[in-house]
């Protein structure tokens, strides 16, 4: 995929909803920007299905504490976002990056 990543078609998850690619766009003072106040998870998924999806969702969260930050979805709420962001962009094997972020 070559490319600037702003400038895509497709679908991101973000703040409970689905966003247009071009629009999923966070703040220039955002916290997790100027010191690292954020956590993720890289998951690859093969045939429609990401591989150990739950553990990764339980993980994030658990990331998330260990800088002292709770994340405000549940581990079935970030399961369905992975799944409809998937689902929105007609991809079957494709990587995931749940990203979580301070401020």
């Amino acid at each position: 995929m070559a490319g600037a990543y702003d400038d895509r078609d497709g679908k991101i998850w973000m703040d409970g909803q689905l966003v247009d690619w071009r629009e999923a766009n966070v703040h220039i003072l955002t916290h997790a920007l100027h010191y690292a106040s954020s956590v993720f998870e890289g998951e690859r998924c093969y045939s429609g299905k990401i591989f150990k999806s739950r553990e990764h969702s339980q993980r994030l969260i658990n990331s998330g504490k260990l800088i002292d930050f709770d994340i405000p979805y549940t581990v079935d709420e970030i399961e369905a976002a992975k799944q409809a962001a998937l689902d929105a962009n007609g991809l079957k094997d494709a990587y995931v990056r749940a990203v979580a972020w301070r401020g």
